[in-house]
C-alpha cells in the first residue's frame, strides 16, 4: 500500500472513530476528553492545513445550497427587486418549492412591483408557516412599504395559510406602514400567530394603537371560531411607542392572556406606560421574559410591577436595565424576587440610580434562586465599599459567579429623596407634552393618505448599537455600527461566558456575505471577539468548541438545544478563524473532523 493510500486510510479510520464516539450519545464529550480526542486525530495525521481546506470545501458547496427543511432562503443577498423581470428567480424558487413553510426576505429591498408578482406566487403556498421579512425595504420611499405589505398579505390570506412566525423588523415603516400589515393580522391568517416582532420599526404612538386594534380583532375573530389567538412572543423594542402605544397594547395583551416573552425596550415609556403593562402581564401566567429596558419607571412604575411579578410564576429573564427603577422601586423588585419567581435565571438591574441599601436588598432577595445565572447592577451608585461587600454576600450563597461587572459603577451616593420627587415631578410635565404630540401624529393617519401618499424622500436608516445588531443581526446594522464595531462588540461580550460566545459569533457570522465590506467586518470583529477570548487565561477553549458544535448540530446534546438556520456564515467564518495566529492548533482537527463528517 503506497503512502498515499496510508495517509487516506489513516484519514477514513480517524473519522469512523469519531463516529462511534458520537453514536454512543455521550453528553457533549463529557466521557471523552477533547484535548485527548484532538491528540489522537494529530496523530492520525489531521493537521491545521488540513482543516481550513475541508472546511473551505464544504463551505463552497453549502454556499449553493439555500434550500431545505421546508425553508426557503434569500436572506442577505442584497436583491434589489424593483420590477417583476428582477424577482423572476425569487418566482421561480417559490414555485418550484414544495412544502414551502419558511420564506427568509431579510437583507433585500422590495419595490411595489415586485411585491406583487411575488405575492402571487405566494397564493398557491398554503403551508406557508413562517415569514421572515425583516429589513426588508431599505433604501425605499414611504410611500411603496404599505402597498408592498399589503399585496403580501393578501396573498397569504388567500393562500389559507396559517401563519406562526412573522418578523417585519427594522422595516423603517413608521406609523403608516401598520396599516400596510393590518388587515393580515385581522384574517384567519394569522389566527395560529405565536411570535409576531416588530422591532425598530418607529412605529410611533399611532401605529401602536393600529397595532392594538388590529391584534384584539383577531382575538375576537379567532375566539369566535373556537381557537383564539394564542400569541407567546412579542418583540417592539425601538418604536417610540410612549406611554399612549404602551397602554394600547397593553390592553391587546390582556385580552389576549398567553404570552411568554415581551420585549419592548427603549420606547420612552414612562410609568403610566409601565403601569398599565404591569396590569396586563399579571393577566398572562406563562410570562418567561420581560424585557423593557431603557425605558424609564421611577418609583410608581416599578412598585407596580413588582405587584405584578408578585402574581408570575414562570419568569425567567427580567431586563429592567436603565429603567430609573430608583432605590425604593429596587427594593420593591426585590421583594417580588424573595416572595418567589424560582425559575429567575436573570435578573437586570443596571443603571438603574440604585444606592447602597437598596442593592444590598436586591442581592439579598435572590439567596434561595438556585436558577440564577446572572445579576447585573451594573452603573449604579454603589460604591468600592458595597461593591466589595456585595461579593461577600454572594460568596457566602456561594453564587458569586452570577454577579456581572461593575466596572461602570457611578461611586456612592447619598440618598436625596428630595432630588426624585422633583424629577418625578418634571416627568408629569414630560408626560403632557408627549400626549400632545402623539395626538397629532394620530390625527394624520388616515387611509388615503396612508396608500396615496407620494413621499419622494427615502426611508432613513434606523440608528443602531451593539444590543439591536446582536438582537435582530443584519450586514447592514453590521456596517451601520461604524468602523468600531469589532472592538465595541469584544467589550460588550462577557468572554468568561463560553456560551455568550459561542452566541455572540453565530450572530456574527450569520450576516457573512461575500461582497468585501460585510466579509471584511465580519472577520474583523470575529478577530477581535476570540482574539479577546483565547487570550484570557480563563477562557475554557474545550468548552467553547463543544458548545460551538452543538449549536451547530454536529454534535448531540441531551438538552434541548436550538441549532443554527444555515451553517453556510459559520463555516465561512470558521475557515477564516483557523487560519489566524491566535486559534489554538490542537483545535484544529476536531474541528474538521467533525465539519467533514
Amino acid at each position: 500500500m503506497t503512502c498515499h493510500k496510508f495517509s487516506h486510510f489513516y484519514k477514513f479510520l480517524s473519522i469512523y472513530i469519531l463516529w462511534l464516539i458520537v453514536q454512543l450519545q455521550l453528553q457533549v464529550m463529557k466521557s471523552y476528553p477533547l484535548r485527548l480526542l484532538c491528540h489522537c486525530l494529530h496523530f492520525l495525521g489531521l493537521n491545521r492545513k488540513m482543516a481550513s481546506e475541508d472546511i473551505a470545501k464544504l463551505a463552497e458547496s453549502l454556499a449553493k445550497t439555500k434550500v431545505g427543511g421546508g425553508q426557503l432562503s434569500f436572506k442577505g443577498q442584497s436583491l434589489k427587486l424593483n420590477t417583476a423581470e428582477d424577482a423572476e428567480e425569487v418566482i421561480k424558487q417559490i414555485e418550484e418549492f414544495d412544502g414551502l413553510e419558511a420564506l427568509r426576505l431579510e437583507g433585500n429591498t422590495v419595490g411595489v412591483e415586485a411585491a406583487k408578482v411575488i405575492a402571487k406566487a405566494l397564493e398557491k403556498k398554503s403551508e406557508l408557516k413562517r415569514c421572515h421579512w425583516s429589513d426588508m425595504f431599505t433604501g425605499r420611499l414611504r410611500s411603496e412599504i404599505p402597498p408592498a405589505l399589503i399585496s403580501l398579505g393578501d396573498a397569504l390570506i388567500a393562500a389559507g395559510a396559517q401563519l406562526v412566525e412573522l418578523d417585519l423588523s427594522d422595516n423603517a415603516f413608521g406609523p403608516d406602514g401598520v396599516r400596510g400589515f393590518e388587515a393580515l393580522l385581522k384574517s384567519p391568517a394569522c389566527y395560529t400567530l405565536q411570535e409576531l416582532k416588530l422591532n425598530n420599526c418607529g412605529m410611533g404612538i399611532g401605529g401602536g394603537k393600529i397595532l392594538a386594534t388590529a391584534l384584539k380583532e383577531c382575538h375576537r375573530k379567532s375566539s369566535a371560531q373556537g381557537r383564539p389567538l394564542a400569541l407567546k412572543i412579542f418583540v417592539a423594542g425601538r418604536n417610540r411607542l410612549e406611554n399612549d402605544g404602551a397602554t394600547a397594547l397593553a390592553e391587546a395583551f390582556g385580552i389576549i392572556g398567553t404570552l411568554e416573552e415581551v420585549h419592548m425596550p427603549q420606547n420612552g415609556i414612562n410609568h403610566p406606560g409601565i403601569t398599565a403593562l404591569a396590569q396586563a402581564f399579571a393577566i398572562n401566567p406563562l410570562l418567561k421574559v420581560i424585557n423593557l429596558n431603557d425605558n424609564t419607571f421611577t418609583e410608581k412604575g416599578a412598585v407596580a410591577m413588582a405587584e405584578t411579578l408578585k402574581a408570575l410564576r414562570q419568569i425567567e429573564v427580567i431586563n429592567f436595565g436603565d429603567c430609573l427603577v430608583r432605590s425604593k422601586g429596587a427594593v420593591a423588585i426585590a421583594d417580588a424576587v424573595k416572595e418567589g419567581l424560582h425559575k429567575l435565571k436573570e435578573l437586570n438591574l443596571s443603571f438603574c440610580e440604585i444606592k447602597r441599601d437598596a442593592a444590598l436588598t436586591v442581592v439579598e432577595a435572590i439567596e434561595d434562586k438556585t436558577e440564577l445565572e446572572k445579576l447585573d447592577l451594573n452603573g449604579n451608585c454603589l460604591g468600592e465599599e458595597v461593591c466589595e461587600q456585595l461579593h461577600e454576600i454572594l460568596e457566602g450563597f456561594n453564587m458569586a459567579s452570577v454577579l456581572g461587572s461593575l466596572s461602570d459603577d457611578e461611586g456612592d451616593e447619598d440618598d436625596d429623596e428630595e432630588e426624585e420627587e422633583e424629577d418625578d415631578e418634571e416627568e408629569e410635565e414630560e408626560e403632557q407634552q408627549l400626549k400632545e404630540r402623539g395626538a397629532e401624529e394620530q390625527e394624520s393617519l388616515t387611509p388615503k393618505k396612508i396608500i396615496d401618499s407620494q413621499a419622494s424622500t427615502p426611508v432613513p436608516s434606523p440608528p443602531v448599537d451593539v444590543a439591536t445588531f446582536l438582537a435582530f443581526p443584519s450586514p447592514e446594522k453590521l456596517l451601520r455600527l461604524g468602523p468600531k464595531c469589532s472592538v465595541l462588540i469584544a467589550q460588550q461580550t462577557d468572554t468568561s461566558d463560553v456560551e455568550k460566545v459561542v452566541a455572540t459569533l453565530l450572530r456574527i457570522s450569520s450576516v457573512f456575505k461575500d461582497e468585501a465590506p460585510v466579509k471584511t467586518a465580519v472577520h474583523e470583529t470575529t478577530d477581535a471577539l476570540m482574539k479577546k477570548a483565547f487570550g484570557s487565561a480563563t477562557f475554557n477553549s474545550d468548552a467553547f468548541i463543544t458548545n460551538l458544535l452543538v449549536h451547530m448540530g454536529l454534535l448531540k446534546s441531551e438538552e434541548k438545544i436550538k441549532t443554527v438556520p444555515s451553517l453556510y456564515g459559520i463555516l465561512m467564518t470558521l475557515n477564516h478563524m483557523v487560519q489566524q495566529d491566535y486559534f489554538p492548533k490542537s483545535l484544529a482537527p476536531v474541528l474538521s473532523a467533525f465539519v467533514t463528517k
